[in-house]
C-alpha cells in the first residue's frame, strides 16, 4: 500500500509574515505552534498538531534578537522530532551567525560551523537557507543543504521597472563580485569593484572604484545591510565619481545600531531588501526602503523539496 506524506509548515516568531505568504502560495494553512516563555526567560515551546509520519517544514529567521530566535528554532527542532515527524527541514531566511566563518585571527570562534552543527544535532533532517553570507557555510553542514539566491527577486524587478536607465552593477567589495557579476550578466549591465579598506571591525574605508560609472545609474548587490556603513561609504563614492544616481539590493536588512539613518541621510535613492528580516517602525517609515517579498521563491523551493524535484533547477529557468 502506498502513503502520500503530507505536508505542515510552522513558523517561529521571526517569521510569521513570511511564512503567511508561503503558505498562501502553497495553498496551504501555517501550522498550529505555541511557543513562551518560562519567568526565569527559558523558551517553552509546544506543537499544536499531530506531525506524525509528516513532512515538517520550519521556518525562522535567525535575526534579531538572534540568540532567541536561534534557541527558538533549535527548540521547535527538537519538539518535531520527538512528535515523529517524518523529515523535519530548517527553512532560514536568515542564517545568523555566519559572518564567522573561518579563523582569521588567533583564539576566535567559526560560529557559522557552530551553528550549523547545533541544527544537526537539534534533529534537522535537512536546511534551505536564503543568501548565505558565504557560499562554503553549506559544507559546514553533515545534512543536505538547498541555496537559495534572492538575486531571482532583484532581477525581476529591476527588469520591470529600472529598464529606462542606463544601469552598471556595483559589488561593495571583492568578495560580492561574483554574485554581482551573475547579477549583472542576468540584466544586461556592465560591472565595477569597489576597492576598500576595513582598518577595523565595522569601520570601512573606500579607496578606489574598477569600472566605468560616470554617467551611468549605480545598482550596489549585497547579500546583507549590517550598520550600513560600507553601503553608505560606497555610495557616496560612485555619486562623487560621477554616477547619475545610486541604489542598492541587499537580501537581509539587518540594520543594527544607526543603519536606518546612515540610509537616509546617504546619497542612495532607493534601497531595495528582502523579508527575510521584518523591518522596524524605524525602517518602515523611511521612504527610502522598499521590501520585496520571498515568499514565492521560498515556497516554490518547499514544494520541490516535498516533492523531490529539482530545486537548483528553480533559479536557472
Amino acid at each position: 500500500m502506498a502513503f502520500t506524506r503530507e505536508m505542515k509548515i510552522f513558523s517561529g516568531g521571526a517569521s510569521k509574515s513570511l511564512t503567511q505568504g508561503i503558505c498562501d502560495y502553497l495553498e496551504a494553512q501555517p501550522g498550529k505552534i505555541d511557543v513562551r516563555k518560562f519567568s526565569d526567560g527559558e523558551i517553552n515551546a509546544q506543537i499544536g498538531e499531530n506531525i506524525r509520519g509528516r513532512d515538517v517544514f520550519l521556518v525562522n529567521s535567525t535575526s534579531p534578537p538572534v540568540n532567541r530566535h536561534l534557541m527558538e528554532l533549535l527548540i521547535l527542532i527538537d519538539a518535531a522530532k520527538r512528535a515523529s515527524a517524518e523529515r523535519v527541514t530548517a527553512v532560514l531566511p536568515y542564517f545568523g551567525y555566519a559572518r564567522q566563518d573561518r579563523k582569521d585571527k588567533p583564539r576566535v570562534p567559526i560560529t557559522a560551523k557552530l551553528v550549523a552543527n547545533l541544527l544537526t544535532a537539534a534533529g534537522a533532517d535537512r536546511v534551505l537557507a536564503v543568501d548565505l553570507h558565504c557560499g562554503q557555510i553549506q559544507g559546514f553542514f553533515d545534512i543536505p543543504v538547498d541555496h537559495l539566491a534572492a538575486e531571482v527577486v532583484f532581477v525581476k524587478h529591476v527588469r520591470e521597472h529600472y529598464n529606462h536607465l542606463d544601469l552598471v552593477v556595483v559589488s561593495p567589495d571583492m568578495g560580492s563580485v561574483r554574485r554581482s557579476r551573475e547579477f549583472a550578466n542576468r540584466i544586461g549591465a556592465p560591472l565595477a569593484i569597489v576597492d576598500k579598506r576595513r582598518p577595523r571591525e565595522n569601520d570601512v574605508e573606500v579607496m578606489n572604484i574598477i569600472g566605468e560609472i560616470e554617467g551611468r545609474d549605480a545598482i550596489l548587490l549585497d547579500d546583507m545591510i549590517d550598520t550600513a556603513g560600507t553601503l553608505v561609504k560606497a555610495a557616496d563614492a560612485i555619486k562623487a565619481r560621477g554616477a547619475i544616481s545610486v541604489r542598492a539590493c541587499a537580501t537581509h536588512p539587518v540594520f543594527s545600531g544607526s543603519a536606518i539613518q546612515r540610509i537616509r541621510d546617504s546619497a542612495l535613492e532607493e534601497v531595495l531588501v528582502c523579508d527575510s528580516i521584518p523591518l522596524s517602525a524605524e525602517g518602515e517609515a523611511c521612504e527610502k526602503f522598499q521590501v520585496l517579498t520571498l515568499a514565492p521563491l521560498i515556497a516554490e523551493a518547499i514544494r520541490r523539496i516535498h516533492k523531490d524535484e529539482s530545486v537548483s533547477s528553480l533559479f536557472r529557468e
